[in-house]
């Protein structure tokens, strides 16, 4: 933090007691015993002190504090689980909004519909509706944030049977730069509604969800395990059962080290493997069907099957993940593995500098090929590929490494790639494409309409920021 910033975080500050007046929630300032801990997020490599941390209890609190950075002239960053990699959740210098105390879930369970705080973690969501037997789909985290994850986006275990989490948003409670609040749905700002739909945090803070629901059951989650010296062979297989795969059968490889507790010969340890997990409804025979055929088909190895409920499904990745480790992800779309992509992943996952992180190699299409850009902002649903480099590690010193890793890895598939990229999944200042090339001309075009009628002045910038017209495009 430069001095010029401190100096004029601190001159706002001097009128701090006017938001105290209006605010019902908690502030914590530089100083307060709690602020370090509040400003701390998932990813340990983001360092940041905001001015002050409003800790908000109700829409009218999140007004307030839009009203006092924007008046003070103060950056604000909003935060409701604080999980993305980027870190965008804390601003340097500005006012953080924390949501997190707003974690209030309501089910109606007869018109399948929950209504959600805009502070909920998806575990919120989850535990709610599974009371019901019913879920919202989300992503793989059972700790991520509500919002970030349905307004970027939402890709999950069950995003190619029913689609995207933001597929799933009926109506939203949102506080406007001006410090209104407003209801986007399908009768009153409906414009609004497709935005947040996809578009990022970039209109305004929504404080509560209206989801729809769907009826869910149990699950059958098979995991093979192959040395590096099959994994080639094992992801043409993969390729080719893609082809057929029905919308049900959901199946993620992941490129990483061995770990102590994998099933593998000493001799393998801390090596390259192949992880394919496939995830299917257990009363659905034909999913079921072809996880036989494709474990089949793959070089011989240790396979595990488990019969999970959907809370076991959304909470059996967390602690492959835990808070406070250093994370950096690189990922894009790409229209094919050829055997020449298949080879430089495998390839990568030698190179990998660290002996945690992974290449994730996940097939979409399904649902989320089905969903129009009439109904929403969510680019690229074509894509039948995405490759994750996700770069983690502990030592600072791999920073540097694991970062030059993340983005190689992306960068050798540039011959396959499909335009554009997904939001949440983009790190720090990485900057490949602007916000254009992002969402692409034509959402773009839209995106920047709506900006422009409820954000004329950029208060709200996501990782890929939408400017309002006259500003530029904000990368």
């Amino acid at each position: 933090m430069n001095s010029s910033t401190v100096d004029h975080s601190l001159r706002d500050l001097s009128d701090l007691k006017e938001l105290r007046e209006a605010f019902q929630g908690e502030l914590l300032s530089p100083g307060d015993g709690a602020f370090d801990k509040a400003r701390r997020i998932w990813n340990g490599m983001i360092d940041r002190r905001p001015a002050v941390i409003a800790r908000c209890r109700s829409a009218s609190d999140v007004s307030a504090a839009v009203r006092y950075a924007r008046g003070a002239g103060l950056p604000l960053s909003v935060r409701c689980g604080g999980h993305n990699v980027a870190g965008t959740s804390v601003v340097e210098g500005g006012v953080l909004i924390d949501l997190s105390p707003m974690r209030r879930v309501r089910v109606d369970a007869g018109s399948r519909i929950a209504e959600a705080d805009g502070g909920c973690l998806l575990r919120d969501v989850d535990l709610a509706t599974a009371e019901h037997g019913l879920a919202c789909p989300a992503g793989v985290f059972s700790y991520t944030g509500l919002s970030g994850l349905a307004l970027g986006g939402g890709y999950g275990w069950r995003a190619r049977k029913w689609g995207l989490t933001c597929d799933h948003i009926v109506s939203a409670e949102v506080v406007l730069a001006d410090g209104s609040v407003v209801e986007a749905s399908a009768d009153r700002h409906q414009d609004l509604l497709w935005a947040l739909r996809g578009g990022g945090g970039n209109f305004g803070i929504v404080t509560k969800f209206r989801l729809r629901l769907r009826p869910v059951g149990g699950f059958l989650v098979r995991t093979g395990l192959y040395a590096g010296d099959d994994a080639a062979a094992a992801l043409r297989v993969y390729r080719a059962f893609t082809e057929t795969l029905s919308d049900d059968f959901h199946l993620l490889g992941g490129l990483r080290h061995a770990k102590p507790a994998d099933p593998v010969p000493d001799g393998l340890r801390g090596r390259p493997v192949l992880e394919f997990l496939s995830v299917c409804s257990a009363d659905e025979e034909k999913s079921r069907d072809e996880a036989d055929a494709l474990f089949a088909a793959l070089p011989q190895a240790p396979v595990t099957e488990k019969a999970m409920t959907y809370l076991e499904l959304q909470t059996m990745g967390d602690e492959g993940a835990p808070d406070g480790r250093r994370y950096y992800t690189k990922s894009g779309y790409v229209s094919e593995l050829s055997d020449e992509a298949v080879d430089r992943l495998v390839a990568a996952a030698g190179a990998n500098p660290s002996g945690t992180g992974s290449i994730d190699i996940e097939f979409l299409l399904g649902a989320i090929a089905r969903g129009s850009t009439d109904d929403s902002a969510f680019p690229q649903r074509q894509a039948p590929f995405m490759v994750s480099a996700y770069g983690s590690w502990d030592d600072p010193e791999l920073d540097g490494p694991g970062i030059a890793w993340a983005r190689q890895t992306v960068a050798d598939l540039r011959e396959w790639e499909c335009p554009g990229g997904y939001v949440n999944y983009i790190s720090l200042e990485d900057n490949p494409a602007g916000a254009v090339e992002t969402y692409g001309a034509d959402i773009y075009a839209r995106l920047v309409r709506v900006k422009q009628q409820y954000d004329p002045e950029n208060l709200f910038r996501g990782t890929r920021a939408v400017a309002p017209a006259g500003n530029g495009n904000a990368t």
